[in-house]
């Protein structure tokens, strides 16, 4: 599908060295993948990706538009507060960049951070058992899910702490009643997360509609799938150069 165009595309913020270029194109290239995967919702959630240096900065989602319009050039760049580095045409989502600020600054090991509000994960977020061991999708996160309780918009420090400390050393945050985060040091690491735990949570909400008693898998099933090669920490963006190439195929306008 086509991207979108609008009156608040008609100028562009150009990046300062090739390293920032390539950071742009894969974070654009998430934002429009999670549009065709599901992920969006409208102008909200977001995407955030870290760019090297000092002082700490990261690119992230003009507020104004839609996931399927994000290109590389329009992509606005950020301070931890979240205040806008250098010039841009848009303004950015206080309460997105309290949230990314906050998981940037307290995670180094953390490049991108993915948040949504998918369908699935909501779903799950909201149940009090949260996601259950129940399927090869959920057990590539065992042990690594945290929760949040959530309390409105990370707009003030107090909600900030709350996020990084509830998060600790996890890569997927469930944030009870809203949404989910995805952590990854790369983008295609951090968008595969999203991907699969948005499918853990299906197939849970899914089994649990049968009204009929769960089978859990078996603590040898479940040893040889953390420990495999499609443990998070492991190798999970191999399917990120797939991903780029169907983009390519379909719409590159989001290198543009």
């Amino acid at each position: 599908m086509a991207a979108t165009t609008g009156p608040d595309q008609r100028r562009s913020v150009e990046p300062t060295s090739d390293d920032e270029r390539e950071l742009r194109i894969q974070l654009a290239a998430a934002h429009r993948l999670a549009e065709k995967f599901g992920m969006a919702e409208l102008i909200y959630t977001h995407i955030s990706l870290r760019v090297p240096g000092n002082p700490p900065t990261y690119l992230f989602k003009p507020h104004q538009l839609l996931f399927g319009q994000i290109k590389a050039s329009n992509l606005v760049r950020v301070d931890l507060e979240g205040n806008i580095v250098g010039e841009s045409p848009y303004r950015v989502n206080p309460a997105g960049t309290g949230i990314h600020g906050a998981i940037l600054e307290a995670r180094p090991d953390v490049n991108c951070v993915l948040h949504t509000h998918s369908p699935y994960a909501v779903a799950v977020s909201s149940l009090d058992c949260g996601l259950l061991p129940l399927t090869q999708a959920a057990l590539r996160f065992s042990g690594g899910v945290a929760y949040h309780d959530y309390a409105g918009a990370a707009v003030s420090a107090v909600e900030r702490s709350r996020l990084a400390e509830d998060l600790g050393d996890k890569q997927i945050m469930l944030m009870r009643n809203h949404g989910v985060l995805a952590l990854g040091r790369t983008v295609g690491e951090a968008f595969v997360a999203a991907y699969y735990v948005e499918r853990a949570c299906q197939f849970q909400i899914l089994a649990q509609a049968s009204g009929q008693p769960l089978v859990m898998p078996n603590v040898e099933q479940r040893t040889r799938v953390q420990t495999g090669p499609e443990r998070l920490s492991g190798r999970t963006d191999d399917a990120w150069p797939a991903l780029l190439a169907l983009l390519d195929a379909e719409d590159p306008s989001y290198r543009d």
